[in-house]
């Protein structure tokens, strides 16, 4: 695993989004920069989904290009207790772990799927965005390291992001039947994610 390293006493940059699809629910982001130029993503989802009261609290760790390092997942999913963590091994691929045991090699490849990618958030597309830093006009392939829900199962996730203008992205995840203009702030976050998410401005 990373070490760990400290973060500023304050975050960033907060963000709060509700739920406008897909269940009912909240999510708080604070993101921290560290002394070693990296970010941490902080976040808290409440939310009531496929019949199941969950709360999951997140850290993704990125570096300063905003390559995702590790991420942490812990709470409650239904009755289910949460406690994962995921990080690229010696040979580039993803390795997951459910609390104190052994790690399992997921078979996704971290060089290919550089961004991890949280189903139940949207504080996550920030990622991408910020690393592929795409000029209007210009269009990338994403592909992703993908917890799923409810399963909460590492799974590779096709993706592409097509930069419109300043604060709008085309964004298609075709392998689960997703398209939508999505509207960012000027730190990458998402504002609108259509039938999804709505940023609560404060």
């Amino acid at each position: 695993m990373p070490q760990t390293v400290a973060m500023t006493a304050a975050p960033l940059h907060s963000f709060f989004w509700r739920r406008i699809g897909g269940g009912t629910g909240s999510d708080v982001c604070r993101v921290h920069q560290r002394a070693d130029g990296g970010w941490d993503l902080r976040g808290m989802a409440v939310f009531h989904d496929e019949g199941l009261a969950c709360d999951l609290g997140y850290v993704v760790r990125v570096d300063a290009q905003w390559v995702t390092q590790s991420a942490q997942v812990n709470g409650h999913c239904g009755e289910r207790l949460v406690d994962l963590h995921f990080h690229p091994d010696t040979d580039g691929r993803w390795q997951t772990g459910q609390g104190g045991g052994p790690d399992a090699d997921t078979g996704i490849s971290a060089s290919a799927c550089p961004d991890m990618d949280l189903n139940f958030s949207p504080a996550t597309n920030m990622i991408a965005i910020r690393r592929m830093a795409l000029r209007v006009g210009k269009e990338a392939q994403a592909p992703a390291a993908w917890l799923s829900f409810p399963d909460l199962r590492l799974r590779e996730l096709p993706q592409v992001y097509r930069r419109l203008d300043a604060v709008r992205y085309q964004y298609d995840a075709p392998t689960v039947g997703y398209s939508g203009v999505l509207q960012v702030c000027g730190d990458g976050a998402v504002v609108e994610y259509p039938e999804l998410f709505a940023r609560v401005a404060f």
